[in-house]
């Protein structure tokens, strides 16, 4: 696990010195070695630079940039089964001078060429330069778990796992894009390939990027698509053989998870999910396995007690913390630092607390991110089959055409219900569009298009997302299945994954995801919708292969999400900063927000009406990321 850097200049005008800039600023992703090359060839230089996190052979052998014949690569991640490639590539006569898996990518290079990603299991991010081709390549695991950025400004190309490390090119211009803050403000975090900057970009998932360095033409080749999954024919299997078959995929998944020369714990919230990896991997073993909760005071918001019957049912060694408000706002003014670009997501405190929890005892923790979207978990899915499916598309089409002609604001009783202009004009969209998919969108969205519109001073374009993709997917076994593989592609990928990898790097921890190996969301894909949901219960499959580890009463509760009580904290001990960083003068400054409409819900919701204090939280976010990045406020 590390952070990557590197830049390709065709202007020759970057220094080694830089390099190094942009390689230390993502110190916290590999504080045990550092390294750093410029290579000089006629029409450009390119530089790699790698900030080191030893989970791998611990030795320099595995120092980065690491090279074979005219190949260097820069590698962020795990290969898990790089064992097993290194035992076929030596039977094809390659030798091995060091045990990281990072000397296995270069030979399965030179062995396959890109071919070589469909021998991985892993999470990665990869620079390969290939000399004798003149090529720049840069590549993403499957599932999205490894970030990689990545900007092309004039003649010069920049890359690396965080947008800090671009920050400090002195060429990097950091020109908002207002399309992707309306993204932002819409569902927490800015999804796709799109960045909070112009010409910056996230390479997507199952994609690699070939720029070719003699002609700077770049070519995005997808080798991984989980829409391919889903598409698939689905496979009727008999409730046992798919109990049977789950079971044994997610326990082969999770050990692989368990390879590592340094200690390896888990986050244990009690959920199905959790509890999952924490069974499987306890069961059968001898020693304990480290597992870690975070809880809150305030009640309807703290798992920690489940958490801990579960993590003393298996008898693993649990540790757990529970968070106050002072601690949480001590975080507060680090997230812009942990999160470079915006990102509201309100468990964000907590999973970065978690992450420091764990760090105190070991260096790796198995996380348990994908199964909402792979098992079915969210009541959203059964929302949006319930809003569209089960009503006569007739019914939806008057209701929808007679909410237009009313204005919520002015309908009695209801208009002081929580969050109901809002939640008005969404079941309104739903209902219009008569489409699941779209109604997880509108469902999805913390603040609707035409709320973002009266928030922004400038009007803003409509960026396409995977929210869009439906019609890729075959309607071939009911809704849910659908739903899920659009879910997998946004939420998952540019939420969940981001949540997780920056809160654990920023304490240098490896963070791991056991339950997105690839063969576990191959095989699910194919399974069909009613192992997913069942007569009304969400991740019925998941469910009963828990309940052969661990009793049904303890597991089955009311599911709560994983949340810091900020509603709470908000009206009380965070209160000033919610005011200073949302006063006009400070909204005025950032030149994006149009203040009065913010102002108007700021002051309703401190003065205790039933507003949705999310919309203020993605507002927050911004104005502190805007303060640490762009210019103080």
């Amino acid at each position: 696990m590390c952070g990557i850097t590197g830049f390709v200049d065709f202007g020759k005008k970057t220094t080694a010195s830089v390099l190094k800039e942009m390689t230390d600023a993502m110190y916290h992703r590999g504080p045990d070695d550092a390294g750093h090359e410029v290579y000089n060839a006629a029409q450009y230089d390119l530089g790699f630079g790698q900030r080191r996190l030893s989970i791998l052979d611990l030795s320099p052998l595995g120092h980065q940039p690491m090279h074979f014949k005219n190949y260097t690569v820069n590698f962020n991640g795990e290969i898990y089964n790089f064992k097993e490639i290194r035992k076929e590539l030596e039977a094809k006569g390659y030798s091995f001078n060091s045990w990281s898996d990072t000397e296995v990518i270069l030979k399965a290079y030179d062995c396959w060429g890109m071919d070589m990603l469909r021998h991985f299991i892993g999470m990665y991010a990869i620079a390969l330069y290939d000399k004798d081709k003149d090529n720049l390549i840069l590549v993403r695991d499957r599932a999205g778990v490894k970030p990689l950025y990545y900007s092309w400004q004039n003649d010069l190309l920049l890359f690396g796992s965080e947008l800090k490390a671009l920050y400090k090119h002195p060429s990097f211009k950091k020109e908002i894009d207002v399309n992707s803050l309306a993204l932002f403000l819409q569902y927490s975090y800015i999804p796709g390939q799109h960045s909070i900057f112009k010409s910056t970009f996230k390479l997507l998932p199952g994609c690699y990027l070939t720029v070719n360095l003699k002609t700077k033409e770049q070519q995005l080749t997808k080798y991984w698509d989980v829409f391919d999954a889903y598409n698939k024919p689905k496979i009727n299997w008999s409730d046992a053989e798919a109990i049977e078959q789950t079971d044994r995929l997610l326990k082969k998944a999770y050990e692989y998870r368990m390879v590592a020369d340094v200690p390896v714990g888990i986050f244990l919230s009690g959920g199905y999910d959790s509890s999952s990896v924490a069974a499987l991997l306890q069961t059968g073993r001898t020693e304990k396995l480290k597992t870690f909760t975070i809880g809150f005071h305030e009640q309807e918001f703290n798992e920690a007690p489940e958490a801990k019957k579960i993590a003393n049912y298996l008898g693993t060694d649990h540790t757990e913390w529970y968070l106050t408000a002072k601690e949480a706002g001590e975080v507060l003014h680090h997230l812009p630092e942990i999160y470079d670009e915006p990102f509201a997501d309100n468990s964000t405190v907590p999973t970065v607390l978690v992450s420091k929890l764990a760090k105190q005892q070991v260096k790796v923790a198995l996380s348990a991110d994908g199964g909402d979207e792979i098992f079915g978990g969210y009541n959203k899915f059964n929302q949006a089959e319930k809003f569209t499916e089960k009503m006569p598309h007739a019914v939806q089409s008057l209701l929808s055409g007679g909410m237009s002609l009313i204005n919520p604001a002015y309908i009695p009783y209801f208009n002081r219900k929580y969050n109901f202009t809002t939640r008005y004009e969404k079941m309104k969209l739903i209902w219009k569009s008569q489409d699941p998919v779209q109604a997880v969108k509108y469902i999805s969205q913390y603040i609707t298009e035409s709320e973002v519109a009266s928030f922004l001073a400038t009007p803003f374009e409509k960026y396409h997302t995977f929210f869009d993709d439906s019609k890729m997917l075959q309607k071939n076994d009911g809704v849910v299945n659908r739903l899920l593989a659009i879910d997998y592609k946004t939420f998952l990928v540019d939420n969940n994954l981001v949540k997780v990898d920056r809160a654990t790097m920023s304490v240098s921890l490896e963070g791991r995801e056991p339950m997105l190996d690839q063969h576990i969301v191959e095989y699910t894909a194919t399974l069909p919708s009613h192992f997913k949901i069942r007569d009304g219960v969400n991740k019925w499959l998941l469910k009963q292969v828990v309940h052969k580890y661990i009793p049904k009463e303890l597991m089955e509760r009311p599911k709560r999400p994983f949340i810091a009580p900020l509603m709470v904290w908000f009206r009380e001990e965070l209160k000033e900063q919610l005011k200073y960083y949302l006063s006009e003068t400070s909204l005025k400054k950032t030149g994006v927000f149009n203040p009065q409409p913010i102002i108007q819900l700021r002051d309703a919701y401190l003065a205790g009406r039933k507003v949705n204090y999310q919309k203020l939280w993605q507002v927050l976010i911004f104005q502190l990321w805007y303060n640490k990045w762009i210019e103080q406020l």
